[in-house]
């Protein structure tokens, strides 16, 4: 893994490292006492599920965890932080998030994980991580950039993942 400034960048071999990788972000949200929007970004089949499963998981989730493309948006809200899984891959249009009260789950308290985000440009707020999936050789390569300064404070505290750590 490289530092580059507010980013990481990093290679995962396989499911178990992707979700090891969304455990480890759940650990660092819960030790900071502050909610946070993070943006999973790639095609699909990338992870991005399998990240926010790690990251329920971490958080003490012990049910299924799928996503919820259909509905839209999933709560865990018994969890600390009450987490809500944001799926908006059929979303037709951005304005529509603002008919299901997309506002209210932003709260300073809430983790919210959003898969597409692109398609709520517009309406969702700025994150605090971006992390991008892309296929490299027979794993993904993973950027993570921190977007605020809450952002930044997770990104410097996720311990080593992948090959090797």
């Amino acid at each position: 893994m490289s530092i580059m400034g507010n980013e990481r960048r990093l290679f995962l071999e396989n499911e178990a490292e992707t979700e090891h990788l969304g455990r480890e972000l759940a650990r660092t949200v819960a030790e900071s006492d502050h909610g946070l929007v993070i943006y999973l970004d790639g095609d699909l089949g990338m992870g991005k599920t399998t990240i926010s499963r790690g990251v329920m998981r971490g958080l003490g989730h012990e049910g299924a965890v799928k996503s919820p493309t259909y509905t839209l948006v999933e709560p865990y809200e018994t969890l600390n932080p009450p987490t809500y899984h944001f799926d908006l891959y059929r979303l037709g249009d951005a304005e529509e998030l603002e008919y299901m009260g997309i506002r209210d789950y932003f709260s300073g308290e809430n983790l919210c994980l959003i898969e597409w985000p692109e398609r709520g440009k517009g309406v969702l707020p700025e994150p605090d991580l971006e992390i991008h999936l892309e296929v490299q050789a027979e794993g993904r390569s993973v950027v993570i950039r921190a977007r605020s300064e809450q952002g930044a404070h997770i990104l410097n505290e996720l311990e080593l993942i992948g090959p090797g750590h």
